[in-house]
């Protein structure tokens, strides 16, 4: 039976899950391409009730399967580039605190490590799943205790204006 360009027909819509859609192309009998009724989203022709393989292509059971991919080489270290401050008891890590290098660091996620390197506001720390740059506190300010509060402004009344008394004496 052969179904006319623009005629209704049923097909899965991979969007919206609808069936009901229109015939957009064919190649000779064949249905190519179809317009889903529900979400207007045009796609191939996909019959509801068998799999249908792509003409020119082959079925997944057919293929041959392929060779396994070189695996790259992973760069691994097994001992941090700074040796561990062991006369510090281990800190858990917050971003808002400062460390030293060689400090040991205990991370939530990525467990303990040792700090190895520190610039402004991060820090690169080795762990036993490798290294990761971590946020920290920058360098405290020379002579600042931290944020305070800035004092309360206080409003004193300055009297009238200086022009005030002028207007009022020229009434008359």
């Amino acid at each position: 039976m052969s179904v006319p360009t623009g005629a209704d027909i049923e097909a899965l819509c991979s969007k919206c899950g609808d069936v009901w859609h229109v015939v957009v192309a064919k190649v000779g009998e064949d249905i190519v391409r179809v317009l889903c009724k529900e979400c207007g989203a045009q796609h191939r022709y996909k019959h509801p009730n068998k799999a249908v393989v792509a003409p020119g292509r082959r079925s997944a059971t057919a293929t041959k399967p392929r060779p396994a991919r070189e695996q790259r080489v992973v760069q691994r270290f097994d001992t941090p580039a700074v040796p561990a401050d062991l006369s510090k008891a281990v800190r858990t890590y917050k971003a808002t605190e400062l460390f030293a290098v060689g400090e040991r660091v205990d991370h939530p996620t990525f467990g303990q490590g040792v700090v190895e390197s520190i610039e402004l506001g991060r820090m690169t720390v080795f762990f036993a799943v490798g290294r990761k740059v971590l946020v920290q506190a920058k360098a405290p300010v020379a002579g600042a205790a931290g944020l305070t509060r800035p004092r309360p402004f206080t409003h004193k009344s300055a009297g009238p204006p200086p022009d005030a008394s002028a207007g009022e004496s020229s009434d008359e």
